[in-house]
């Protein structure tokens, strides 16, 4: 448990609830609910062993804070509970709610055990990963996935790695769950892509006959777009744009825009995440409740490609 004031509502209310739910206990000594609520909350802190954090803000000692959050929830009474997550106010409830209220309150927001389990199993394969132990860094990752098989983005990075080893027909038993995705998920879409040009690889002619085939008839699309499979599979996922935008400025709606979706797939594999925790400075003498939004680290060489495809399309 935590005590929020001005001074450091940036770090440990908003920057913390980046890496882990917060929730915001306003309070005041005089206040009779808030001495009822104050303990239990106290007490699920405990139970919930490290998947949440509380915090709590006397709303007498801190008025501006305080006012701030009720004006933005329109509420005016307290106690009143704020949850943050990924450094913004997302839900709230006011009261001295009855405990199992308040459990189902948290569980709308707060990772179960086996997540918050599978995600430290996670950021041990990114440690070995970073080593150079690839081998111990698929371990983990499918033993945090059988903890915690929902886990969509840590299904997705699973089966990248997968392939990036050479592991195709492992990543196609592990992709099956997100196939059913691939029409709203642009990370499952992109990976369907990558196992698509894996397994075609595989059975590709040899890349100095296609080259030679290209060479004679430059609008060989299908030929063209073998090559750029093989690229693909390889990991070399520049030369296969490139290979793709060829086909793109000849004929943008080939294959149903089969060039144009796989491009596209390379550059959603190419885009590095957000990263996980924001470092900003807060404004000196302002109140920023929302906090500032993580953006992704900029990449020359997505930033070129994005633009080499607007200019084909466009």
């Amino acid at each position: 448990m935590i005590d929020i004031t001005l001074q450091n509502f940036e770090t440990e209310l908003i920057q913390a609830s980046v890496e882990q739910p917060v929730l915001l206990d306003i309070w005041a000594p005089w206040c009779g609910p808030c001495r009822t609520l104050g303990p239990m909350l106290e007490k699920l802190e405990t139970e919930y062993a490290g998947r949440f954090t509380l915090a709590k803000l006397n709303s007498d000692d801190q008025p501006e804070i305080a006012g701030q959050l009720s004006q933005a929830f329109g509420v005016r009474s307290i106690p009143f509970c704020v949850m943050f997550v990924g450094g913004q106010p997302v839900d709230g409830f006011v009261g001295a709610l009855p405990e199992p209220q308040i459990r189902a309150f948290l569980d709308k927001h707060v990772p179960s055990a086996d997540a918050l389990a599978a995600e430290e199993e996670a950021d041990v394969a990114d440690l070995l990963a970073a080593d150079g132990d690839t081998d111990a860094a698929l371990a983990k990752l499918g033993e945090a996935l059988a903890i915690d098989p929902a886990n969509d983005a840590l299904r997705a990075d699973y089966v990248k790695r997968l392939l990036e080893g050479g592991r195709t027909a492992d990543a196609r038993r592990a992709y099956e769950p997100l196939a059913a995705k691939a029409m709203l998920d642009a990370r499952a879409a992109a990976l369907g892509l990558y196992l698509a040009a894996c397994e075609a690889a595989a059975q590709a002619r040899a890349p100095d006959a296609l080259h030679a085939v290209i060479a004679a008839n430059k609008r060989d699309f299908e030929a063209r777009y073998e090559l750029a499979q093989i690229h693909f599979a390889g990991g070399h996922f520049t030369e296969a744009m490139d290979e793709l935008l060829e086909i793109l400025m000849r004929d943008k709606a080939w294959n149903g825009e089969l060039a144009r979706k796989t491009y596209v797939a390379l550059l959603e594999l190419m885009t590095r995440p957000a990263p996980k925790a924001g470092t900003p400075e807060a404004a000196k003498g302002a109140l920023e409740v929302t906090g500032r939004s993580q953006v992704a680290p900029s990449d020359p060489v997505v930033d070129q490609y994005r633009r080499k495809l607007s200019m084909a399309l466009f």
